[in-house]
This record gives structure tokens, sequence and C-alpha cells, in this order.
């Protein structure tokens, strides 16, 4: 049986922690009151809370291995990085827009904002890269024009 203290040295030697990912949940900010009155919502959205933060640093650790292994950088806040954050591996992913355009009857689509360290990322987190390089003329059976 381990002491408190044993228990306290070993988690603390951890490489790992998911601790940086609850500071932001202590910004008032972060999560709006909400008012559960029963304790299985409450432990349903603990539950999810702690899923979420899991993704979050699955997503945040396949990407820094990835790109350890590779030897390549992403954008970051100060620059290109190959230890990115979660947030900023977001935030590059959310800077592609599809764009829909209807013309008469056809139906025209562009992808607007992909670089390549989009692709680099899907590589990274084994995600289907097609959908981020032109759409699927087979999904919408329709013509699809780039730019």
């Amino acid at each position: 049986m381990s002491t408190d203290a044993e228990i306290l040295q070993a988690y603390q030697e951890r490489h790992t922690s998911v601790e940086p990912g609850f500071r932001w949940s202590k910004h008032p900010a972060a999560i709006s009151p909400v008012w559960l009155e029963k304790p299985e919502r409450i432990a349903a959205l603990a539950m999810l809370t702690v899923l979420g933060l899991l993704v979050y640093s699955i997503i945040q650790r396949q990407v820094r291995l990835y790109l350890c292994i590779h030897d390549q950088q992403i954008p970051g806040n100060k620059g290109t990085t190959a230890t990115p954050t979660a947030a900023v591996v977001l935030a590059l992913l959310s800077q592609v827009a599809l764009v829909q355009i209807l013309i008469g009857d056809q139906e025209v689509e562009q992808m607007y904002g992909v670089q390549p360290y989009h692709l680099l990322l899907c590589d990274a987190l084994g995600l289907d890269d097609s959908w981020y390089t032109v759409p699927s003329a087979q999904k919408h059976g329709r013509d699809i024009q780039t730019p």
C-alpha cells in the first residue's frame, strides 16, 4: 500500500497531465451557469466535460508526437512550433471555409484557406484529408470548381 506522499510524488513525476485542460474551466466565462436539479444530470455534465478534456488532450498529444517524429512544425502563437497546444490546433483548423454558391440551377463549391499544415494536421490525427482538398463531386452529384 502506497502512502499519500508516494502517490503525490508519482503523480508529480509524470510527463503529462490533464490539469492544463482544467485551467480554462476556472475562468468565469468558460462555463455558463447551468441549473441542474438532478444528481444524474450533474454527473452527466461532469462526464461530458472530462470526455471533452480527454479528446482535447489526445489531439494535443497526437499532433505533438507526429510533429516530433516527422521533424515538422506548424504555426503557433509565437511563430512556428513543434509543440502546439490543442487550442492552437483547433484554431488552425477553423480557418478553412467551404463556400457554396447557387448560380441558377448549378451549385459551385470552393474551399478557402487550406494550407499545407492543414493536411499535415489531418495526417497527425489520422483524419481523411480528402474533404479538405476538394469537395467530393460524388457526394453532391454536382460540378465542382476550385480556386
